[in-house]
């Protein structure tokens, strides 16, 4: 069989995969894993090759894009200090503590090498946690925080692993150059995404108006701030988050309709398929890592593993408590207004869904396989199998107990989107009734149609409905008119942070839908 039937035979494997998820509510991360080790078993597939630079630029930056772009920008600044402490401060402690134990078991192993292993599973990854999470009813907070920690941990994880590995290849390291690394890297990261993002949203305002051009264009967005970042020496991946969270705040107003419906079906679809390959790849290359080491050293890397594990879930939860509860605490004793500490049992759920994925994998398979003085890197066979063995244990055994817990819990999502949704609807509607009464004032509207509109303007404030398309050309243009009040109106709430992106963007959703149905059946195209 060719790579090409082998990568055809993955898609169909993922939408297989989907489906039976969907059937038996089970997290699709968790199946794609199992799937792509059920695969790795098949006589005569061909053993895959990975370049690790290659598939983290294929991957990482398009799936992080999406995420951002689809992030909640006001959602991020309320948990700005929950999501910081993860995504730094329990980045690095878990890093130390994963260090101190692989040490402890493996002490044939140097420190360097421990911490880079501590460096690579540190990091909770982005595509398995939403993933994993994307169907549990979860307050909004919770999946804020569990979202925003894996955007950025990527980041701290990323710079620690970098100085760590420097200091196995070289045999060097300093705390001064390794603090100032990674304020530069993150800086200058949110810097070149800022920088890249503003000059992508330049271009297609002036550009002529091409949904497929537009579309194209937003596709090639993440690996315009990944590069240049990577390039300059700065975290391509806190690049690729500050651009989606930008395009995430400037899109809706400079988009059209046709190319917002068309670009959310091409994202969604394309993270479907390279989330589907990703985690289908971590389950494919176990048997190739398991090949590459002693059969008698499989049994006590497995320990190792299962220690690791344990030791960053302990780790998690022991900081999760102090970390929410202790600035609240240090607040009120300053006298300062402070807000209501989280349940514990939110925070227990927000311990135990520290799942990794496919950035751990790749961060592993990059490792060289030489020092400086051309001496073979220790222990690089041992990391890459550890590393495996982590993401199998979490995306399996985790993934596979979080919508259980959630029900032992019982933790549920609260109302603060329907209610958000309901404001906004009715904002909308009376935008576009005063829009309505506007195009009847400057004599532009039939009477009859003007009637007939402003009816349906009122029906729908009463039931919150979506009104029949209008049935005549005459409504054509004053419901467009309505259309684009909604929008803006839509659009100012969530620029006034009284609606989130999420329900901002379900409202703007309909709106596109029938604007694009209009000029449909009427053709008056822009």
């Amino acid at each position: 069989m060719s790579i090409i039937a082998l990568v055809l035979l993955l898609f169909a494997a993922t939408a297989g995969l989907r489906l039976l998820a969907d059937r038996a509510g089970v997290p699709l991360p968790t199946l794609l894993v199992l799937g792509g080790l059920g695969l790795a078993f098949i006589p005569g597939l061909p053993h895959l090759t990975l370049d690790p630079e290659t598939i983290f630029l294929i991957f990482i930056p398009p799936l992080l894009f999406w995420g951002a772009l689809t992030t909640s920008l006001r959602d991020l600044k309320r948990n700005l200090r929950s999501i910081t402490l993860l995504a730094v401060g329990l980045v690095l402690a878990t890093m130390f503590v994963v260090a101190v134990v692989v040490h402890a078991l493996l002490p044939q192993l140097p420190w360097a090498v421990c911490f880079v292993l501590g460096a690579i599973v540190s990091p909770p990854d982005a595509v398995a946690v939403t993933a994993s999470t994307r169907r549990l009813t979860l307050p909004r907070d919770m999946l804020t925080i569990l979202e925003g920690e894996s955007l950025v941990n990527d980041a701290t994880a990323l710079v620690a692993y970098q100085i760590a590995l420097a200091a196995v290849v070289s045999g060097t390291f300093s705390v001064a150059q390794a603090g100032v690394e990674l304020l530069f890297t993150g800086a200058g990261g949110i810097a070149v995404g800022l920088a890249t993002g503003w000059c992508v949203g330049w271009v297609r305002q002036k550009m002529k108006r091409s949904s497929v051009v537009e579309n194209t264009l937003s596709l090639l967005s993440p690996f315009i701030a990944f590069i240049p970042a990577n390039a300059l020496g700065c975290s391509g991946v806190l690049a690729v988050v500050a651009m989606g969270l930008f395009f995430g705040r400037r899109g809706p107003s400079i988009l059209t309709a046709e190319t917002r419906l068309q670009g959310t079906a091409m994202w969604e679809m394309l993270t479907f398929l390279l989330e589907g390959l990703i985690f289908i790849l971590i389950g494919l290359q176990l048997p190739q890592v398991l090949r590459a080491l002693d059969p008698g050293a499989v049994a006590r890397l497995v320990a190792v593993s299962v220690a690791v594990v344990a030791a960053m879930i302990v780790t998690r939860m022991v900081l999760m408590f102090p970390g929410a509860y202790l600035p609240r605490w240090i607040q009120r004793w300053l006298g300062r207004a402070t807000t209501p500490n989280p349940p514990w049992r939110e925070l227990l759920f927000t311990g135990w869904a520290g799942i990794r994925g496919g950035d751990s994998l790749v961060i592993a398979l990059a490792l060289p396989y030489v020092a400086v003085n051309g001496a073979p890197l220790p222990g690089r066979d041992a990391v890459i199998f550890i590393t495996f063995i982590v993401i199998f244990i979490t995306l399996v055994v985790q993934g596979l107990t979080l919508a259980p817990l959630i029900r032992l819990l019982r933790i549920v999502g609260g109302k603060e989107e329907e209610v958000e949704e309901h404001h906004a609807r009715t904002a909308s509607i009376r935008a576009g009734a005063e829009a309505l009464e506007r195009f009847a004032t400057a004599g532009s509207g039939e009477s009859e149609t003007i009637t007939e509109l402003r009816k349906i303007a009122a029906r729908r404030l009463q039931r919150l409905d979506g009104a029949a398309l209008p049935a005549t050309a005459a409504h054509l243009q004053p419901r467009l008119g309505m259309i684009a009040a909604e929008r803006e109106a839509v659009i100012a709430l969530r620029d006034r942070n009284e609606i989130s992106d999420t329900v901002m963007r379900r409202l703007m959703q309909e709106f596109d839908h029938e604007e694009v149905l209009l000029h449909e059946r009427y053709g008056d195209r822009e």
